[in-house]
C-alpha cells in the first residue's frame, strides 16, 4: 500500500493512505465535499496540505478531486442535485439524436428549486424550468459518452419540448431530431400521451401525419 509522501510527516496525514483517498473520492462519483472528507476524519486543514502537494484540486465550492483525474462532467454536474436532469438538446444528444456535441448542458428542474450555488458554479449549464407535476415526465436512465449513467429525458418528452420551445433551439438540431424520431422511431401512442400533458397534442400529430412512414 502506497503511503503518503514522506515530506507530509507530522502534518497528521500520514496515517491515510493514497489508496484511502482514492476510494473515497471513487465512491463518491469522482467529486468529494469537503464535508464529506471531515466526516472521514481529514480536516479542512489536512484538505488543504492534499491540495498543495498536488493529491486534490478544487472542483468547485467545497467540492474536491484528484490531480490525476478528469471526472465525467455529466455525472459531476448531476451529483450535485437530485432535481437536475439533462433535456432539450443535451438529452438528445445523449439518445443519439443529434451528433452535436453539446458545449452547454440543458438541464431540466422544478420550479421553485434552488440552485443558486450550481448556476454560480458552473458557467456552462442552460436550466430550464418545469412545473412540478411533469418535471418527472420520461426521466430515464443513458450512458454518457464516457460510460456512466445519469438522468435524461426520453426521447418524447425531448420532442415534446422541442415543439415547445422550437424558438430557442438552432434550426438544423430541431430538424434532424424530429426527422430521427418521427420517421424511424416513433411510439405514437406515448408521443400523443406526451403531447397532452403539454397541450401540443395538434402540433404533434401535424408532424407525424409529414414525417411518419
Amino acid at each position: 500500500m502506497i503511503k503518503l509522501k514522506n515530506d507530509m510527516k507530522g502534518c497528521g496525514l500520514m496515517e491515510y493512505t493514497v489508496k484511502q483517498v482514492r476510494k473515497l473520492i471513487g465512491d463518491n462519483y469522482d467529486v468529494v465535499s469537503s464535508k464529506t472528507l471531515n466526516n472521514s476524519g481529514i480536516s479542512r486543514s489536512d484538505i488543504q496540505k492534499l491540495v498543495s502537494k498536488d493529491i486534490l484540486v478544487k472542483e468547485s465550492h467545497g467540492n474536491y478531486i484528484l490531480k490525476d483525474n478528469i471526472p465525467d462532467e455529466y455525472k459531476t454536474v448531476q451529483n450535485r442535485s437530485d432535481k437536475l436532469v439533462y433535456s432539450h438538446t443535451t438529452a438528445l444528444f445523449l439518445n443519439g439524436m443529434s451528433d452535436r456535441v453539446p458545449h452547454t448542458l440543458d438541464i431540466a428542474v422544478p420550479q421553485g428549486n434552488n440552485i443558486s450555488r450550481i448556476k454560480k458554479d458552473y458557467q456552462n449549464l442552460r436550466f430550464h424550468y418545469c412545473k412540478k407535476e411533469l418535471w418527472d415526465l420520461g426521466i430515464i436512465d443513458l450512458k454518457t459518452p464516457e460510460g456512466y449513467t445519469v438522468k435524461a429525458y426520453n426521447p418524447e418528452r425531448c420532442i415534446c419540448d422541442l415543439i415547445r420551445e422550437k424558438d430557442s433551439v438552432d434550426l438544423q438540431v430541431y430538424t434532424q431530431a424530429l426527422k430521427e424520431y418521427f420517421s424511424k422511431n416513433c411510439n405514437p401512442s406515448k408521443i400523443i400521451k406526451y403531447a397532452r400533458e403539454f397541450n401540443i397534442e395538434e402540433k404533434v400529430r401535424s408532424y407525424m401525419e409529414v414525417l411518419c412512414d
